[in-house]
């Protein structure tokens, strides 16, 4: 007898299906009707057993065929990848540099696609790749630089069957040479910080990212690998959430003109409603004002308050009058600021992991230090305050990192044979009794215990050809105040005291020849030494109002990171500060950053 194939209610229009069933003894006890009018038994009846069995041998066949086809097409694939790594070129990317070449070689060891199933088809790790691409924006980088467009077009020709072996050998490299791109760029940042003069000292392959990328295909946990090698500094968090807000701001800002007059404008000043509004609107905008009633014409509560909450965030002098320098903070494009949040979070992916020490980080442009236990949990400090940083035309205080050793209390001050030459015998031929004075002394040789020697004309004569030394007293008037904190580096800059404590009132503190003074250094040394037996409050006290020097080496280390971001968010409050570029490091990295995107 003949079988008529009849339509499956879930097929495609215009297709059918073929239901085929073994005869089993329990289907005859069933007794439904069948399309014609039989019982479900006696239709199963009419199919002989040599019938069936010419059936299963076909479908067999064409299974068979089918995974015949599937194997041939994945074993030409793996052909063309082989030719493909051989010549280290891969579409879209061109030519490989050798080090993306010998990544993508260690990766493909075993000489098999890694995003491709049996089928062709891309499979979830492949789809959960481009998802992690399409958002490497959300982190400051560009998703054009992995060419995540193309990467799209080609999983959509593999997904419906249209790419040969070749495209498929091409599609598999060029996910792995983005993905192994976007993962150096996420955990080491796009530009190497050496290129840019700054003394990093973390080494430039911190995590083997072919490793994780193959355990990540392994365990199918590809999406994790954002979270395993971002940054886990919590700092690095807040700024992607700054960066979203400020993109959303920038989206939704038609123009970052601001027309307000000319002159300085002090609180109580007339100011026409028209400029009223547009003040009102942008300090809306950016969230330091909030929705209320206005002043009809003037410059008064509540825009007084709202500029003065500007002005802090800004690092400008908080006294609500908008003069020259806070009207030109208030026309920064916020396309710049995006920019800062960006440059921000390249520098974050410069450091070394963080996560678990104690740490003290200085933030150059923002004259602040604050000291946290471990910065990875939930950001919040231990500790902060002011700090005075080097001046921006002559004595930049440098970027590095370093490991705090030793805590001195009422320290000596020896002074750099720069600030001798340069600033102290000038003063000295004007004025004999400047060394008296100001508690300096001439000294034959290193150490606390060097032979003092009389400010003779000869003796200064040696002092300026460097046979003898200068240094300052301890005690209050010296330049270090009553406490530093070493921490060995090529640049012989330290944290101390200083007695112009007037200094850290003022909102620009700029001002050392290269060292940081800070604001609480008895507040400091004791979370320092919080862990040493000994060294309570009483007791970091009376070494401060000792007669001479104490030395402590600091048992816990305590990483030290004087560094450099003109966008940050305030550990203690949460909110999004811009600096002042006091240095002029942000242009060279932003240059950096666009060359390296093309």
């Amino acid at each position: 007898m003949a079988i008529r194939p009849r339509k499956d209610s879930t097929a495609r229009p215009g297709s059918d299906s073929i239901r085929v069933a073994p005869p089993r003894p329990m289907m005859a006890r069933m007794t439904g009707p069948g399309e014609d009018g039989r019982t479900i038994a006696a239709i199963l009846d009419s199919v002989t057993p040599a019938l069936f069995a010419a059936l299963v041998t076909a479908l067999a066949a064409a299974a068979s065929a089918s995974v015949g086809l599937s194997a041939a097409a994945a074993s030409g694939a793996d052909s063309h990848l082989q030719q493909r790594l051989s010549t280290g070129t891969v579409p879209p990317f061109g030519t490989l540099d050798a080090a993306e070449r010998r990544a993508l070689e260690a990766l493909y060891a075993d000489g098999r696609l890694l995003w491709l199933a049996p089928d062709g088809r891309p499979t979830s790790s492949a789809n959960d790749a481009l998802r992690l691409l399409a958002t490497a924006g959300d982190h400051g980088l560009r998703p054009a630089d992995y060419h995540v467009d193309e990467l799209d077009r080609r999983a959509g020709m593999l997904g419906t069957g249209g790419a040969d072996a070749d495209g498929q050998a091409v599609f598999d490299l060029a996910t792995s040479t983005a993905m192994l791109r976007y993962l150096r760029h996420l955990h080491n940042g796009r530009v190497d910080p050496q290129r840019l003069g700054w003394r990093l000292d973390v080494p430039a392959e911190r995590h083997d990212l072919v490793d994780s990328l193959r355990r990540a295909l392994a365990t199918q946990r590809v999406a994790a690998l954002e979270e395993e090698l971002a940054p886990a500094l919590a700092q690095y968090r807040q700024l992607r959430v700054a960066l979203r807000q400020y993109r959303a701001l920038t989206a939704a800002t038609a123009s970052d003109d601001l027309e307000l007059p000319a002159t300085t404008i002090r609180p109580g000043d007339p100011l026409a409603p028209a400029h009223v509004e547009a003040l009102a609107a942008r300090l809306r905008l950016l969230g330091d004002l909030k929705p209320g009633p206005l002043p009809d014409a003037a410059y008064e509560a509540p825009l007084v308050g709202a500029v003065r909450r500007f002005q802090d965030r800004h690092g400008l002098e908080v006294d609500g009058i908008i003069g020259p320098a806070t009207r030109a903070a208030l026309a920064v494009p916020l396309s710049w600021r995006v920019r800062q949040i960006e440059l921000s979070l390249e520098r974050l992916r410069w450091l070394p992991d963080l996560a678990d020490t104690r740490v003290i980080v200085v933030n150059i442009p923002t004259f602040h230090l604050w000291a946290w236990d471990s910065p990875r949990r939930d950001g919040r400090p231990a500790l902060g305050m002011r700090a005075i940083v080097g001046r921006a035309l002559r004595t930049q205080t440098p970027v590095f990192i370093a490991t705090l050793r030793e805590v001195v209390f009422r320290p000596y001050w020896n002074i750099p044979r720069s600030i001798l030459v340069n600033e102290i015998l000038p003063r000295v031929a004007r004025d004999p009794g400047y060394l008296a004075r100001n508690g300096m002394e001439i000294v034959r040789g290193w150490g606390d215990d060097a032979p003092v020697v009389p400010a003779t004309g000869n003796n200064i004569a040696l002092l300026r050809q460097g046979a003898l030394r200068l240094r300052q007293r301890p005690g209050p008037a010296n330049s270090l105040g009553l406490v530093k904190f070493m921490f060995p580096n090529v640049d012989n800059v330290y944290l101390h005291d200083t007695p112009a404590h007037e200094l850290f009132s003022l909102s620009r503190r700029d001002f050392s020849h290269g060292c940081v003074r800070v604001e609480n250094p008895k507040a400091l040394a004791e979370w320092v030494l919080r862990d040493q037996p000994g060294w309570t409050r009483e007791a970091i006290e009376a070494a401060m109002a000792a007669g001479g020097p104490t030395y402590v080496l600091v048992a816990r280390p305590v990483q030290v990171v004087l560094y450099y971001l003109t966008a940050a968010v305030d550990p203690s409050s949460g909110i999004v500060r811009f600096a002042d570029d006091i240095y002029r490091h942000d242009p060279p990295l932003d240059r950096a950053l666009t060359i390296a995107s093309r």
